[in-house]
């Protein structure tokens, strides 16, 4: 029987935050503009380290098309694939000052590869300052028809009676899914074996197919079979029920007083001026609380969130005390 690991409770509710900075986005609105920051020269970058297309490709762009009107200043989105996001963080570093570039980022660039890279090039804390949140995602645990469980303690009950059958398939092993995965079953004294997978599709397919009895991805991955009835979400991550699943209970609200969720969040080089940095943090504050902007979000299956600069920092701060101790806790060493 593992250890009981006393998880830290999240210091900053960032479902709270969004309910209450939305209703007070009137506050933002006709955020000024100093003549420098439109003065500036050259356009202003955000930058991604996934492919186009993806979530935090989508992410980006719907906020650079409304920050280009809001700035009156050429907003452009570069797409640096490599290293599972790390490339583009790596490169940002040491940006010259009068660069106005943004990275938007995920808790696997910015938590966790500190956590598991030894010669990673880049220090989050010397070298990038939190800007803004712009959007959090729940995780799931999930069951195909290899377990007929409808509830959270019934699986857990499976797990004990099942020490030897309990494997639980993740999109990829030092993913924030397998993680999440560990944080279950240390909070819930369970054995799980993590069996990792390369990307969702092929765990989805497996858990559908029988190979697999559980399975931990982002909701977003497993709602698509949820709705087609393939498979069934038992839990999401979030303190509330998730709006693109109202029907699936939360872990809390099952006995299991577990609440976790990731997030993608513009992050500036350090060697950004302050003024540049609180600029941007109120710019995209206001759209992020504009009705509008919420709803194309909303549409593409994002939760928005908007946060000033200063409760950005401390739900960023938040996330890694959460963290932390599980991912340490795991030992994780990436093959390469």
């Amino acid at each position: 029987m593992p250890q009981r690991l006393e998880l830290a409770p999240p210091a900053f509710n960032r479902r709270k935050i969004l309910i209450h900075t939305a209703a007070a986005g009137a506050l933002a609105a006709g955020v000024g503009v100093p003549r420098w920051a439109r003065a500036q020269s050259g356009p202003m970058r955000i930058v991604v380290g996934y492919p186009p297309g993806g979530g935090t490709d989508r992410a980006a762009r719907l906020v650079a098309d409304r920050l280009q009107q809001l700035l009156k200043r050429t907003v452009i989105v570069e797409n640096r694939v490599g290293a599972g996001g790390r490339l583009a963080a790596q490169q940002l570093v040491n940006t010259p000052p009068d660069q106005t570039v943004l990275l938007l980022a995920n808790p696997a660039v910015m938590s966790v590869s500190p956590l598991i890279y030894k010669d990673l090039k880049y220090d989050v804390q010397k070298d990038y300052v939190p800007v803004a949140a712009v959007t959090d995602y729940d995780f799931g645990v999930a069951v195909g028809s290899a377990l007929p469980v409808k509830e959270v303690q019934h699986m857990l009950a499976w797990i004990r009676a099942n020490p030897t059958k309990a494997n639980a398939g993740v999109p990829g092993t030092g993913s924030l899914p397998h993680f999440f995965s560990l944080m279950l079953s240390y909070m819930a004294q369970v054995n799980i074996e993590v069996v990792g997978y390369r990307g969702s599709a092929p765990l989805i397919t497996d858990l559908i197919g029988g190979q697999i009895p559980l399975a931990f991805d982002t909701l977003d991955s497993l709602l698509p079979q949820h709705e087609g009835g393939k498979l069934r979400i038992l839990a999401t991550s979030g303190l509330k029920r998730s709006p693109f699943s109202p029907t699936v209970p939360t872990f809390k609200e099952q006995g299991l007083p577990l609440s976790a969720v990731g997030w993608n969040t513009f992050f500036a080089p350090s060697t950004t001026p302050r003024a540049t940095v609180e600029l941007l943090s109120k710019a995209v504050f206001q759209i992020m609380s504009e009705p509008e902007t919420r709803a194309k979000f909303t549409a593409a299956k994002m939760v928005p969130v908007a946060m000033t600069q200063a409760q950005t920092e401390a739900s960023f701060k938040a996330f890694n005390t959460q963290w932390t101790p599980v991912i340490r806790r795991s030992g994780f060493k990436p093959e390469s």
